[in-house]
């Protein structure tokens, strides 16, 4: 038996696949674009009897069906897709590319696959999805967090590239009965993150002695999750979730944005003092908002509480404090994908190299 995660490489396909594998999961087959964000090396110790990775599209039909032939998984986790709001604002193409076309040629492939299947076979199979909470917009800061009945409102050129997939998910479902659960997390943070990312960001910048760029006042407000626990969820749903359900998972830890990176200059200073001894605190600059920035993300994960059993093991000052270390403790890693490509982005986003 295996399984079949797609976007495997990058920052929470990744931890899922480690997670998966160190609960003594099934093989995994992991089909990754291998795209910037992409990183084959962090699962480069796994050996051939638990875990394969075969680069390409989830558009390419004919791969797809190929390896699901070949490899016959019992469920597919999707993690592919282009996942930046800042790069989606520049070059929104590429997401509905991947994150709606891409995506449906998945669909299609899953569909004439699962038709080929006897029902036993059929019954048995899981889609899972794995989305995001931007797809429902902003929140004002009284209003309630998220359910999984809010009204969709995505505000970016990404949240509403995986609406659009979301929907498909929902009309695939109820259309021609495909085996389809659907998750939707609030910001993850972790080891193995690319550095375009706020936390990682932050770390290396302030490492480096660079500007910590902070948009506009700094206080737009997410709910923080740590990876670990969103891979616990979503291993979870995977196995006891309820076809043609949705979940929410979150990590109950709203912090603003200009609270996070305070935060991590704080846990550097003591980590990794400056050379002059001064906090890094003096290296937060605040730059110019993005376009349509939403204000504040939650979660509320009761439904997923209640009907799985799932509860969050880190809480968010413990997390943060054990990402920096990772950070900290493998340069190597971080040297590596700071290609020019990642040097190219950041003087087109900040202004700087």
């Amino acid at each position: 038996m295996s399984i079949l995660v797609t976007g495997g490489a990058g920052f929470i396909g990744t931890n899922f696949i480690l997670h998966w594998l160190a609960g003594g999961g099934e093989r995994v087959i992991n089909l990754d674009k291998l795209t910037y964000a992409a990183n084959a090396s962090n699962l480069s110790g796994l050996g051939p009897d638990k875990y394969r990775l075969i680069r390409g599209d989830i558009g390419d039909r004919a791969l797809v069906s190929e390896i699901l032939n070949k490899e016959k998984p019992r469920a597919i986790i999707n993690f592919a897709a282009e996942s930046h709001v800042d790069r989606s604002i520049h070059n929104p193409g590429e997401f509905i590319q991947t994150n709606v076309v891409g995506f449906f040629n998945l669909l299609e492939s899953l569909r004439a696959y699962l038709a080929l299947l006897n029902e036993e076979s059929k019954l048995a199979f899981r889609f899972l999805h794995v989305s995001t909470d931007e797809v429902y917009g902003s929140l004002s800061p009284e209003a309630p967090p998220f359910t999984e009945l809010s009204p969709y409102a995505p505000n970016s050129p990404y949240s509403a590239s995986k609406a659009a997939s979301d929907h498909l998910v929902r009309a695939y479902r109820h259309t021609y009965g495909l085996p389809v659960i659907t998750t939707n997390c609030s910001n993850n943070y972790g080891p193995y993150q690319f550095p375009e990312k706020l936390i990682p960001l932050i770390i290396i910048n302030a490492l480096k002695g660079k500007l910590l760029p902070v948009y506009g006042d700094g206080r737009q407000i997410r709910d923080w999750l740590h990876v670990n626990d969103h891979c616990r969820a979503l291993a979870l749903v995977l196995e006891q979730g309820t076809l043609g359900e949705t979940y929410n998972i979150g990590g109950q830890a709203e912090k603003s944005n200009l609270e996070v990176v305070e935060t991590l200059c704080d846990l550097l200073d003591v980590l990794k003092p400056m050379n002059d001894g001064k906090s890094y605190r003096k290296l937060v600059a605040f730059v110019k908002d993005r376009p349509g920035h939403d204000r504040r993300y939650a979660i509320n994960p009761e439904k997923i509480r209640r009907e799985l059993g799932f509860q969050p093991r880190y809480n968010f000052a413990t997390g943060l404090k054990e990402t920096a270390r990772w950070y900290l403790n493998n340069s190597i890693w971080v040297q590596q994908v700071q290609s020019g490509d990642y040097l190219k982005w950041l003087e087109t986003q900040y202004g700087e190299h």
